[in-house]
């Protein structure tokens, strides 16, 4: 609860300052409904989170909290949404600053510069990736997979389905030699089956679906990279 007032109040003092002047004072906001956009499908790891928040910042916000699923370009068309939408605080998008900085530098063409568009409100949330394989994979060990897909070279493959995925897999590749190449699913549940089967070797996954697939005893979690999600808005983005 403490980091749901923590961010709120961001929230409050975000729209002091975007509104130029503009009759608004802490005590008049939010006044209305208060956007949440998620650049993800329903049911994935980034919306679960952000509708968990969500419900929390409902009694605090005294408004509604609307959920909008933005999905597509690996969330660069909610990226784009949230900047061209009006810097009101009214819309305001809970992120991971990873994701954001990578597609700044995986896509040839981004649809905005989100170091001038996006403004940093507050952390809310630190977020570890995983490094997971099929529950009945033979690799118990990070080690026992690094050996294993060197041994593959070039036919070695990894899922993911964002970009700071794409990231681990591309520092895990460069760390320990490998050659894997890297799959991109809509989101987890599409790989599952492709790593039942063996087509693909493992996956990097955000860690609310990879942990809801643990239970569900489908994956084995090998190691973690921490992230950072962040609550961001309309605004300038700066270094965390």
């Amino acid at each position: 609860m403490t980091g749901c007032r923590t961010a709120l109040a961001a929230m409050v003092a975000l729209a002091l300052v975007t509104t130029s002047g503009q009759a608004a004072r802490a005590q008049e906001y939010p006044s209305r409904d208060i956007h949440l956009i998620v650049g993800f499908p329903p049911g994935t790891g980034a919306d679960i989170l952000v509708r968990y928040f969500a419900e929390k910042l409902k009694p605090l916000a005294q408004q509604s909290v609307i959920v909008e699923n933005k999905p597509g370009a690996n969330s660069n068309i909610a990226t784009e949404y949230v900047a061209r939408a009006k810097p009101d605080g009214y819309t305001l998008y809970p992120f991971s600053a990873s994701t954001v900085a990578a597609t700044m530098h995986l896509y040839k063409n981004p649809p905005v510069d989100v170091g001038k568009a996006l403004e940093v409100a507050g952390t809310i949330s630190k977020l570890p990736f995983m490094l997971v394989v099929d529950i009945n994979s033979p690799y118990k060990t990070v080690a026992e997979l690094t050996q294993a897909m060197k041994a593959k070279g070039a036919r070695a493959s990894f899922a993911t389905g964002a970009t700071p995925g794409t990231i681990m897999g591309a520092l895990y590749n460069q760390g320990a030699g490998l050659e894997a190449v890297e799959v991109v699913y809509r989101n987890v549940q599409d790989s599952l089956g492709e790593m039942q089967s063996g087509k693909v070797d493992y996956g990097c996954f955000d860690p609310i679906a990879a942990l809801g697939f643990v239970r569900q005893g489908k994956i084995r979690i090998l190691a973690a990279l921490q992230w950072r999600l962040v609550f961001r808005a309309k605004g300038r983005l700066r270094a965390q």
